[in-house]
C-alpha cells in the first residue's frame, strides 16, 4: 500500500540517537553510528521523531510501505522490555544515558607521579574555536568526544600532548560540527586528524562529521579513529 512513513537522511544524520529515543513505536534503531527505520510496519508515519532531530534529517515520504501493525509494536516493546529488565539497564533511552557502575580500587599515586597538563591552546570546545589561528599551522588535530578524557585516565599523554584539541558532544550540542571542522581543515594547514570516541552510538556523529570534513576539505590528510570504552579501554 501507499501510505506515509518517514524517510532518514543518512547525510545530514549526526547520529545523536534523539529520533530512536521519541520513536514510541521502536520503529527506528542505530545502526553503525546512524539512525535507521528498521521496519515499516513499526512507523504510524505520525511523526513523534521530527521535533527531535536537530539536523533535520528526518522527512515524510509517500511510498509503497507495509501497513502499521500495533501487535507487532506492542510484541516488540513487550520484548524490548523483558531484555532491558535481564539486563538490569534502564528502561529506555540511548545506550550513552544507561546507567553503569565500575568498581575500581582506591589507590593513591605516589608522589613523583604528578603530571602536568599538555594542553596547549584555548578555547577547545568546538562551537567556540575560531576557524583560524596561528596554533592550526602544521597542527596535528584531535577532535575528542567530552567524555573521552574522562573515561581514559591516561589522555593528555597518550592523546592530548602535541596536539591541538577540539573537544564537543555531538548529542548534546544537537549541532552538525562537519562545516566548522571542514573550514578548519580547508583554511589551515592541518598535518593530521586523530578523533577520539566513546563506544556509544550517539558518539558515532562526531567521527562523521569529522570524515565528512575531511572528505569536503579536498585536502589528502593522515587521520585515524580511536574509540574508547565506557570503563576506560581502547577498544580500536
Amino acid at each position: 500500500m501507499i501510505r506515509r512513513i518517514i524517510h532518514i537522511d543518512e547525510e545530514k544524520c549526526n547520529g545523536c540517537g534523539a529520533c530512536a529515543a521519541a520513536c514510541h513505536e521502536s520503529a527506528i534503531g542505530m545502526v553503525d553510528g546512524k539512525a535507521k527505520l528498521l521496519r515499516d510496519d513499526y512507523c504510524d508515519g505520525l511523526g513523534d521523531c521530527l521535533p527531535s532531530c536537530p539536523t533535520g534529517a528526518i522527512t515524510f515520504v509517500e511510498r509503497e510501505a507495509a501497513a502499521y501493525d500495533e501487535e507487532a509494536v506492542l510484541a516488540n516493546q513487550r520484548k524490548k522490555e523483558a531484555q532491558n529488565k535481564a539486563a538490569h539497564h534502564l528502561k529506555g533511552g540511548c545506550p550513552g544515558s544507561r546507567m553503569r557502575q565500575m568498581k575500581r580500587e582506591a589507590t593513591e599515586a605516589p608522589a613523583t607521579a604528578k603530571m602536568e597538563s599538555q594542553l596547549q591552546q584555548w578555547p577547545v570546545q568546538i562551537k567556540l574555536v575560531p576557524t583560524q589561528a596561528p596554533y592550526f599551522e602544521r597542527a596535528k588535530l584531535l577532535i575528542a568526544a567530552d567524555c573521552t578524557a574522562y573515561a581514559y585516565a591516561n589522555f593528555h599523554q597518550d592523546f592530548i600532548r602535541g596536539k591541538v584539541v577540539l573537544v564537543g558532544c555531538p548529542k548534546l550540542d544537537s549541532v552538525d560540527y562537519s562545516e566548522k571542522l571542514e573550514e578548519i581543515i580547508r583554511s589551515n594547514n592541518i598535518s593530521s586528524v586523530t578523533v577520539v570516541r566513546m563506544e556509544v552510538p550517539c558518539c558515532g556523529g562526531l567521527e562523521m562529521a569529522a570524515k565528512k570534513a575531511l572528505q569536503n576539505s579536498g585536502k589528502f590528510i593522515p587521520w585515524q579513529v580511536v574509540t574508547i570504552s565506557v570503563d576506560g579501554k581502547i577498544l580500536d
